[in-house]
């Protein structure tokens, strides 16, 4: 497969051609030199810099510090003969931006700000591009002129005016035909159709327990051998395949220019977390002038909005306020930030995540070294707590091996995997054309993995670490496996209404395993009863069911159910092997 270029790693809108009109403007470099501003040291190594990195002059000179912003919009108007536009202090006329609309605003990176003198002055922090607009501005506005202003300060002015419109759309930008609004979930309370189907099986138990209690138990059993059987099979792929190691510089595709790449982490309520985050993601080893890091917010959370702004963010990092909507959701939020990024891939972490300093490098290679059909790249997650209790080894353990062993090795076997919630990274082209997450579903990170496998594109898993902290108690680690559980129903019916679209999307091979993995998955927990009673066997105790099995049926199911727990302790031994986590 050929590698990516790295057009396809900056998006898909193509760069214009303006050598002639740049022949015509002073470059900003000599100017500020010229101006005392900059020496010529700083501005040849700039220069050397912006020969490596997909990152325009300004944005290399205000990453590192070396010139004030109020300076360089002043010097970048000079050099466009126009006027600095100061959105803080001078907001924007709402009638003009309702023109254009706030989702075109933000994609052009450009506003209406005012008129004066028979036009319209419309601020861009592209002032490069606004030759190729002129012509829609035109038309939707009459005459216009440019001024200039900088990409935080134009987001922040859109987020500032009436964003109905953005509201609608992070809630609703999924196809409704693959989103579950369109089949009346709610993510309050149980669907009636689970409702009605749960009464309908009880009732039969009730009027027929023996055969209802031979079929829950064999479906119990058929649905853990199948689930066993994947595990196995990723277990012995990735003993063949050896440990995702980078790859030798020597035979790398070569990486000309590094592109910018944008991390949502979505916040809610962190007093405490918040501060230690920020050194956290500032830790990461990649080019500061290519990080842009959004924290996420609701507009209510009046507890993180007061921390982030008590301190003092570095350049690369901003806060995102989301308006309040009719949910309050994480995927709602995280499409809400979405048009508000500037990287052409975007990344998500959580607020506890500690990544490794080289994973944003590793993930871009990634990306480079595959061919475009690569949508997202996955990283492993681990727990930097796990010696707290019993209960965070446990953890410990299956995080391991579900993100170390199964699911790395479901995607070299060809099949879908759900991914994680966090340290995932996109193409932020194939993420929009995608409609984004789904904000209506509690696993919006299955429900994706799933659309983009139906779309075409695949996912990877590298092994670089991000570590978080465990679930140490009992009662939130029942919530949140009852919010997966009705994430996954509520995946599988959305994927499931027109099962033979999903068939011929997914092919032969991957839709039954979307069936064992979700389908599977739900009846292992509702059917959690009929296995653990398998335990009381050793003990001497008969199997509450055994005489509706038969002696034969009842061994044959014990031994059944003892390869499983074996193949699971397998799973878990190798993912645990290696020195991080000997305890």
């Amino acid at each position: 497969m050929k590698s990516t270029t790295l057009r396809s790693l900056r998006g898909s809108t193509p760069t214009p051609d303006f050598r002639s009109s740049r022949r015509r403007r002073p470059r900003l470099g000599q100017m500020l030199v010229e101006d005392g501003a900059l020496t010529p040291g700083d501005r040849r190594q700039i220069l050397e810099q912006q020969a490596r990195v997909d990152a325009r002059f300004g944005d290399i000179l205000l990453a590192r510090n070396l010139i004030d912003r109020d300076r360089l919009y002043a010097a970048i108007a000079a050099q466009f003969n126009a006027e600095v536009a100061d959105l803080s202090a001078d907001p924007p006329d709402p009638d003009l931006v309702e023109r254009l609309g706030a989702e075109q605003c933000l994609r052009l990176g450009l506003q209406p700000w005012k008129r004066r003198g028979g036009k319209v002055v419309v601020a861009s922090s592209r002032p490069e591009e606004f030759g190729r607009h002129r012509a829609l501005l035109t038309d939707a506005l009459g005459p216009v002129a440019l001024a200039v202003t900088g990409e935080v300060e134009l987001h922040r002015a859109i987020s500032a005016l009436d964003s109905r419109a953005l509201i609608h759309r992070a809630e609703t930008r999924v196809a409704p035909q693959e989103s579950c609004r369109s089949m009346g979930f709610s993510l309050d309370r149980s669907h009636p159709v689970f409702l009605a189907a749960f009464m309908i099986l009880a009732t039969l138990v009730l009027a027929f327990p023996v055969p209802a209690l031979r079929i829950f138990t064999a479906w119990a059993m058929l649905t853990l051998l199948a689930n066993s059987a994947l595990k196995l099979a990723a277990l012995i792929r990735q003993v063949r395949s050896g440990p995702d190691h980078p790859s030798d510089p020597a035979t790398r595709p070569i990486l000309a220019r590094l592109p910018r790449v944008s991390l949502l982490v979505p916040l809610f309520k962190e007093r405490e977390v918040a501060a230690r985050l920020v050194q956290r993601l500032d830790r990461l080893d990649y080019p500061r002038e290519l990080l842009d890091i959004l924290l996420v917010v609701e507009a209510d959370d009046t507890v993180t909005r007061d921390t982030l702004a008590a301190l003092d963010l570095p350049h690369h990092m901003r806060s995102i306020v989301v308006p309040a909507g009719e949910l309050k959701t994480k995927p709602r939020a995280l499409n809400y930030a979405l048009d508000f990024c500037r990287g052409a891939l975007v990344g998500v972490y959580d607020a506890e995540d500690a990544p490794a300093p080289d994973q944003i490098l590793r993930v871009v290679r990634r990306f480079h070294e595959r061919g475009p059909d690569l949508a997202c790249v996955q990283a492993v997650l681990d727990f930097y707590n796990s010696r707290s209790n019993w209960l965070a080894r446990c953890f410990a353990v299956e995080y391991a091996a579900w993100f170390r062993v199964t699911l790395p090795g479901m995607t070299k076997l060809g099949l879908v995997a759900p991914l994680g919630g966090t340290s995932l990274f996109f193409r932020r082209a194939v993420l929009e054309e995608l409609g984004g997450w789904d904000a209506h579903n509690v696993t919006e990170d299955a429900d994706l993995g799933v659309r983009l496998a139906r779309h075409g594109y695949r996912t990877e898993f590298i092994s670089s670490v991000t570590s978080e902290e465990a679930n140490c108690r009992a009662w939130p680690w029942i919530k949140q496996r009852s919010r997966w559980l009705k994430g996954y129903m509520m995946t599988w019916a959305v994927h499931m209404r027109r099962p033979l679209l999903l068939l011929r999307q997914l092919g032969a091979w991957r839709f039954p395993g979307v069936q064992l993995l979700f389908l599977g998955t739900i009846s292992q927990f509702l059917l959690a009863p009929f296995l653990w009673l398998f335990w009381l066997l050793p003990f001497g105790y008969a199997h509450p069911f055994a005489p509706a099995m038969g002696l034969a049926g009842t061994v044959a199911l014990f031994i059944a159910f003892l390869a499983s727990e074996a193949i699971s302790l397998a799973v878990g031994l190798y993912a645990v092997r290696g020195p991080d986590h000997r305890h």
